[in-house]
């Protein structure tokens, strides 16, 4: 599995970058295989973590035509800086809670 990191200072957030966040997640869940996607902000501060199968999905989310005009006015005009970072998962862990009992599991 795979993980993609994208961490954003926003300089000039407007409704179209809503729409276009909103656009890209389903984008990615919907048509390039994408397992789970979460981003959050705070302040003018944004990170979202998208998480993969494989680096071929990735990469064809990342040349989509939508998505490359997403990333080019990322650059021009929605952020002021922001960072990609593209993460092999080698241990994943997680928990389910069940009243009075909680349950670790160990992925490797």
């Amino acid at each position: 599995m795979y993980a993609v990191i994208f961490r954003a200072t926003i300089a000039d957030p407007d409704e179209h970058y809503i729409q276009m966040s909103e656009r890209m997640r389903a984008l990615a869940l919907n048509q390039y295989g994408c397992i789970e996607f979460i981003a959050v902000s705070e302040g003018n501060q944004e990170i979202a973590i998208s998480y993969w199968d494989n680096e071929e999905d990735i990469i064809a989310w990342k040349q989509d035509d939508e998505h490359v005009e997403a990333q080019r006015l990322g650059q021009t005009k929605w952020y002021s800086s922001y960072r990609v970072e593209v993460t092999e998962v080698k241990r994943s862990y997680s928990s389910t809670e069940k009243p009075g009992n909680a349950n670790q599991t160990d992925n490797r």
